[in-house]
């Protein structure tokens, strides 16, 4: 367990459940910031305590406003800062503008690079966040980023726990992801399908063609987020179609926009399975399929090696105790 001093851990206003959790982790309270809007809607910051040579987290995740979200850790960051705290982290379990990663028409903006930009000119020193869209991201940064903390041990975990691995096959809902497919299906030693998506624009899939055995089989789709699950939505058809005898679906980050909720109620998924990288209860609420695996205590973890100067590598494969 950690002392108080050399450490502080503040949260934002965007998901201050999960920074309990990763406080309760490393043993120490939460640190208290204020955070107001005035009449304009600008943010408010005030640090409410001493971060003089403390080595400061800042959690806040891309979910929600997600302009307000990131203007608020960036002036926290600031403000830790100019207070003189010896080592800034920003905790971003979900990176905010992540999709945008390139410049794919003309004159579009890659507005991952200029967040990048934004925290680290507000005096940010390292970067933790979780199953990045885009691994180039990292690339981004003249910063440490720790983007290769993957919500992979702790699904591997559960689908170990929750289903019989005789009868289960991974598949993936595009070719972008069959890498994270079959790392899971190997470690796991089961067998690996995947599909071919056509789209017509963003975020809507024209066609989709199954590449693999299904029949009999519990298919558990894996991706690294569900927005509108229009994807899953139609894979879940698909896969029934194909024999199937359960579809479920597990994803890192539950954006769960628009009408995805009454999507998936509605659908041939038996349940959509997503970790608290964003809030969740009202989902939970709004949707009795959805299930949610708790990686607070990965990301505690991850703090605590960080601020001890651990490598966090193991963390890549096996969940903490």
């Amino acid at each position: 367990m950690l002392t108080t001093g050399g450490i502080k851990v503040f949260s934002g206003t965007s998901h201050p459940e999960l920074a309990e959790i990763i406080a309760r982790r490393i043993g120490l309270p939460l640190s208290h910031a204020e955070i107001t809007k005035n009449g304009v809607g600008e943010s408010n910051v005030r640090i409410a305590e001493s971060v003089r040579e403390d080595d400061v987290y800042i959690v806040n995740t891309g979910s929600g406003a997600v302009n307000t979200s990131l203007m608020e850790l960036c002036i926290m960051i600031h403000a830790c800062k100019i207070a003189s705290a010896k080592r800034i982290t920003a905790v971003i379990p979900l990176f905010p503008y992540a999709r945008q990663d390139k410049k794919d028409k003309s004159r579009a903006p890659i507005t991952a690079k200029l967040v990048a930009n934004m925290l680290q000119r507000s005096g940010c020193d390292h970067v933790i966040t979780m199953d990045l869209h885009a691994s180039q991201i990292q690339g981004f940064f003249d910063v440490p980023v720790d983007k290769c903390l993957y919500a992979e041990p702790s699904v591997i975990l559960y689908i170990r726990t929750n289903f019989n691995l005789d009868d289960i096959v991974i598949v993936s809902p595009d070719a972008g992801g069959a890498k994270r497919a079959t790392s899971m299906a190997d470690r796991l030693g089961v067998d690996f399908a995947l599909f071919h998506k056509e789209r017509k624009k963003a975020n809507e899939v024209s066609r989709m063609v199954l590449v693999g055995h299904v029949a009999g089989k519990t298919a558990i789709l894996v991706d690294d987020m569900a927005d509108t699950c229009g994807t899953l939505v139609l894979a879940a058809t698909h896969l029934t179609e194909a024999g199937a005898s359960r579809v479920c679906a597990i994803v890192t980050h539950g954006i769960l926009s628009g009408s995805a909720l009454s999507a998936v109620q509605e659908s041939r998924l038996e349940k959509l399975i997503v970790t608290n990288t964003l809030p969740q209860a009202a989902n939970q609420a709004a949707c009795p399929k959805i299930e949610v695996i708790d990686i607070g205590a990965v990301l505690g973890e991850v703090i605590r090696r960080s601020h001890y100067g651990e490598s966090v590598s193991k963390l890549f494969h096996e969940v903490p105790y």
